[in-house]
């Protein structure tokens, strides 16, 4: 007889464990991210004018591009003690919400395949930042970091609303019936996140938007035909989607690249410290980088918009301490799966806009409360609350009254008027840079001081 398998513990970062461990983890995993996951191509397809089959590959991408960009960062591609692209760390990749708003800006101007030209950029932005790490990383301290989040939150609350009234450019947009179906799937998701433990409250989203999707095929708003006209089976298709580069689409996104790449430190940092008990290595750091602008490169070219770690499956990793690569992997094979069948993305298209909405909301709610947390871990004082009121101030508001550029050339109302993240970005940065630091208080002792 042979000898019996030494399986690894899933708390050990290398090995194989048992499947029966790692599978029910692996599918937490996948419950966390596959709404946020989907959610943005949803958005971005009904920006770009984008319906039918070319909806259902744009999701598809996502899921097949994020399991293999997961798969990337988990079993880096090179030397160990070398350069290579990934981490070796325990992350999920997904699709990032916080390319929206400026996605929507270039789709409504120019179109999806401005979108993947400025993608490829950004991505090649990101491999100049994996290379350029240490020297960059110290003009986006969590000050910075969270302003720019807390903006993105922020400037993702419109598209939350439009969707829950039915989406724009619906007949039935602000209908009784689509307030309600919203917010009943908003009551849902609350709830679960407030009352509900374990599995219940991990899949809060996932749960609530199932159930307003229940409600909305008794009430007739679920057409299930592209399901029926969809395929078994099918690989992505590579430049099934025009790549365009327009210049000031692939300045914004470039810049959003850029801060998304050195923001992703944290993610980075967080599951190293919350799950492994140490920081993560340089040579760690930047094969991470590295790998997130090649996998967007390449994503670019299956018509996967653009990626980025999951933080709330960063917290899942931090929480139980479950930091095995082989079940982090299962969950990006899961995934994998999902996508190469046409008819569960095509599943994903018939979700109705206003139980999108409602379920979405609270994500968003979560991206802006996340980089308030951000900014709360310093000090606000004059000076940075100054940084962080200036930015978001004259980042949203130079984008909800975008007409304020109309005297300007085209480009400039693309960058700087369709999305707050570039001038919020800009501004902090800037002011971080020049207004002078507070002097350390000295403590003056008094004669009656008690000690």
């Amino acid at each position: 007889m042979g000898k019996e398998q030494k399986h690894a513990s899933i708390f050990e970062l290398n090995g194989v464990p048992k499947l029966s461990q790692a599978l029910p983890l692996a599918l937490q995993h996948v419950v966390a991210m596959i709404v946020g996951c989907v959610t943005p191509a949803i958005i971005i397809s009904g920006a770009a004018g984008i319906s039918g089959p070319d909806r259902v590959i744009l999701i598809q991408a996502s899921l097949v591009i994020s399991a293999l960009s997961t798969l990337l960062q988990l079993f880096p591609i090179g030397p160990k003690t070398g350069l290579h692209l990934g981490s070796a760390l325990p992350v999920i990749i997904g699709v990032s919400f916080a390319y929206v708003p400026s996605m929507q800006a270039i789709a409504d101007g120019y179109g999806i395949g401005a979108i993947f030209g400025a993608q490829i950029v950004g991505g090649v932005v990101a491999i100049l930042v994996g290379f350029c790490i240490k020297k960059i990383r110290r003009f986006f301290p969590p000050l910075i970091a969270g302003t720019v989040v807390f903006t993105i939150g922020l400037s993702l609350y419109p598209t939350a609303i439009n969707y829950m009234a039915g989406g724009v450019g619906s007949p039935e947009y602000g209908s009784l019936k689509n307030w309600a179906l919203a917010l009943f799937t908003l009551a849902v998701v609350t709830a679960l996140n407030h009352f509900a433990t374990g599995f219940l409250k991990l899949a809060s989203i996932l749960i609530g938007m199932t159930a307003g999707y229940i409600a909305a095929a008794f009430c007739g708003m679920v057409n299930f035909t592209s399901v029926t006209e969809a395929g078994m089976f099918q690989l992505p298709q590579m430049f099934h989607f025009p790549i365009q580069f327009e210049l000031s689409s692939c300045i914004a996104l470039g810049l959003l690249f850029a801060i998304n790449a050195v923001q992703a430190i944290g993610d980075f940092s967080a599951t190293t410290s919350g799950g492994l008990n140490r920081e993560p290595r340089t040579d760690e750091l930047q094969g991470a980088i590295l790998g997130y602008g090649v996998t967007n490169i390449f994503g670019a070219c299956f018509g996967c918009l653009p990626t980025a770690t999951y933080s709330q499956n960063v917290g899942i990793v931090t929480t139980t301490k479950v930091v095995n690569r082989c079940t982090l992997g299962l969950s990006a094979l899961i995934i994998l799966c999902a996508g190469l069948f046409p008819k569960f993305s095509a599943l994903l298209t018939t979700i109705p806009s206003c139980v999108l909405g409602g379920a979405t909301v609270s994500v968003f709610a979560s991206i802006a409360m996340t980089g308030m947390k951000l900014v709360m871990t310093e000090e606000m004082n004059y000076r940075n609350s100054s940084i962080v009121g200036l930015a978001a101030a004259l980042g949203m508001g130079v984008s909800q009254a975008s007409a304020s550029l109309s005297m300007f050339p085209t480009w400039v109302t693309t960058i700087f008027g369709k999305s707050p993240v570039v001038i919020a970005t800009l501004v902090a940065v800037f002011l971080n840079i020049t207004l002078p630091k507070d002097e350390p208080k000295i403590r003056h002792q008094e004669p009656n001081d008690i000690y």
